[in-house]
């Protein structure tokens, strides 16, 4: 069998792929890290992973273990943490994030109604930019965020919809495109769209910053950004354009761009996000309340 110490370091260096990282999550050395690594393989006859001084990767026999190790590792953590949820009652302190004013707004609504159903909870509102959102989640910064919906991002769960908005394209207010009243989605091939920061998730990046039309003519990109502002600044220059939501209209008004509702373009979706291995009762109970917040089923 498996000791807990082993199936942690195995598995984080499996996703860090770094040994400095994985002692610096788990709080051990690297010597340690090391060391349990090497009795792990030990004990299975065969190299778990190949290192050089450059890299460190896994071997085939190591990736297999990690897909069958990790989905069971995640289910057995969230059951513990059922467990002493359900023993210690709902207490402590809640980490959400969200980005943008809209965002703010709705989940300082969704921690109100929390509050008043736990009042032994406190919730800790955090204001993040794009680039931190994916990152403070993987790391435990935050436990739970308002995102974009969907990503298909390892590890992490998303809840229930929570918000649906019309899809616009933010262009300069001098583009010609601003003097219209609809665009279509074959439109975007006659601007250069700009792209979200580097580290967020592929899916998120293909749902706001597509490569091709529905017809398939391609879409041309533009550099990615680190900020929303910095969005809305470059597109204001003539630098580019961006699909947004609805309520952007509303919380960033500027005179150098404007919003144009894009006819045939689905919903722009919002839910909220936290780490499958990371999920208790606070966080089920959160959820909740947003979702009475919005209207929706609970």
């Amino acid at each position: 069998m498996l000791e807990r110490h082993e199936l942690d370091a195995f598995l984080t260096l499996a996703e860090e792929l770094h040994f400095g990282r994985t002692a610096e999550r788990l709080h051990l050395s690297t010597t340690r890290v090391s060391q349990t690594i090497a009795k792990l393989e030990r004990r299975v006859g065969v190299p778990l992973f190949n290192r050089t001084s450059r890299r460190v990767e896994l071997t085939a026999v190591g990736r297999q273990l990690e897909e069958e190790l990790r989905p069971a590792w995640i289910q057995i953590a969230a059951a513990f943490g059922r467990a002493v949820d359900a023993g210690r009652g709902l207490t402590g302190t809640l980490r959400v994030a969200f980005v943008g004013a809209a965002s703010g707004q709705l989940l300082a609504g969704a921690a109100e109604l929390f509050c008043g159903r736990e009042p032994g909870c406190e919730v800790r509102l955090r204001e993040a930019q794009m680039a931190d959102v994916f990152p403070w989640l993987r790391d435990g910064e935050v436990d739970i965020a308002l995102t974009h919906h969907p990503v298909d991002e390892p590890g992490l769960v998303s809840g229930p919809v929570l918000v649906r908005e019309a899809r616009m394209l933010a262009v300069p207010s001098g583009h010609p495109f601003a003097r219209r009243e609809s665009l279509s989605l074959e439109d975007l091939a006659q601007v250069r769209l700009l792209r979200l920061p580097e580290n967020v998730p592929d899916s998120l990046q293909r749902n706001c910053t597509p490569s091709a039309t529905p017809a398939g003519r391609p879409i041309e990109h533009g550099p990615a950004t680190a900020t929303f502002n910095e969005m809305l600044t470059l597109i204001g220059a003539g630098q580019g354009a961006f699909t947004v939501g609805a309520q952007v209209r509303r919380y960033y008004a500027r005179p150098d761009v404007a919003y144009v509702p894009i006819s045939d373009a689905p919903p722009l979706e919002w839910a909220l996000q936290w780490r499958a291995d990371a999920t208790t009762a606070r966080i089920r109970t959160f959820n909740e309340s947003a979702l009475m917040l919005v209207g929706g089923p609970t």
